[in-house]
């Protein structure tokens, strides 16, 4: 009888030990989920190489054209310049141009590797100008500015007065306004308005820090246009110093997500480029 007792005993204190020993397990597995969520992520914001739509200055949202030779040289000299830098995880706007400059920055920094590894976003798109994609610039900011009772050079000097930032954003409502009465519907996209632009952007943004997260990923290279980075930092700081005439190409905007809150470390910045040139 004693025998018995001390038996069932031993299996009691076994199990509590085995359900202390899972509890704790569970609590460290726990811990360290908590702990990954709250990692921090830093975001490298890289606008494109320059292309031939740029060249000729006409205008470039959804539709798309490939890097000038310039474009390519300095999308590579980018790479050089972030040789340094060891990315966890890549992303990109899924139009060619962001595409391109991403692998070239990939295979001249030394994580070629990382190019099949690469997630192409839609969201992350330059605006969408509807039937005005492929206009000189000038027009479709005529045909803006006329809306506004300006003449070309009142609104620019108009985008200058009031910001880079806020003046893009009214520019894609009254240009959203404008293209409804082009739209066949099935056959072409309209222009879009300001809510949806920011809308994907802020969105897609925030799942790539999420997904950053989960995976342990500090350093993210997200390669997208001049016009949609430029809303990004707006909408992140009211108050963040942007520059009036928008991004240079394949200028770096660097941004870190920490405890919940983004922080914006740099805008608009050409010393990678610079440090590329010299790594020749």
């Amino acid at each position: 009888m004693k025998l018995k007792k001390m038996f069932v005993g031993v299996v009691l204190l076994s199990m509590v030990l085995v359900g202390c020993s899972n509890g704790t397990a569970k609590e460290e597995k726990k811990a360290d989920t908590k702990e990954k969520d709250n990692s921090e992520v830093v975001i490298y914001l890289a606008r494109h190489g320059k292309t031939m739509l740029n060249t000729v200055d006409r205008s470039q949202g959804w539709i798309d054209a490939p890097l000038t030779p310039a474009g390519v040289e300095v999308a590579e000299q980018l790479g050089k310049g972030l040789s340094d830098v060891k990315f966890d995880k890549v992303v990109t706007s899924d139009s060619g141009r962001a595409i391109e400059t991403a692998e070239l920055v990939l295979q001249n920094n030394g994580q070629e590797k990382l190019t099949k590894e690469m997630t192409k976003d839609k969201r992350l798109r330059e605006y969408n100008f509807g039937t005005y994609e492929g206009l000189m610039n000038e027009e479709m900011l005529t045909a803006v500015a006329k809306e506004k009772g300006q003449t070309y050079e009142e609104y620019n000097d108009w985008m200058k007065e009031v910001g880079f930032y806020k003046g893009i954003i009214e520019f894609a409502d009254i240009l959203s306004d404008l293209d409804k009465k082009n739209v066949e519907k099935g056959v072409n996209w309209p222009a879009e308005d300001s809510k949806t632009i920011v809308t994907r952007l802020t969105a897609g943004l925030d799942d790539i820090v999420k997904d950053a997260q989960k995976e342990g990923a500090n350093n993210v290279l997200l390669v997208s246009h001049g016009m949609s980075i430029i809303t990004l930092l707006g909408e992140l700081d009211a108050n963040a110093d942007l520059p009036d005439g928008g991004l240079k190409n394949a200028s770096v905007s660097k941004v870190t997500y920490k405890d919940g809150k983004y922080t914006i470390d740099s805008v608009n910045d050409l010393s990678y480029v610079e440090k590329g040139k010299e790594n020749k």
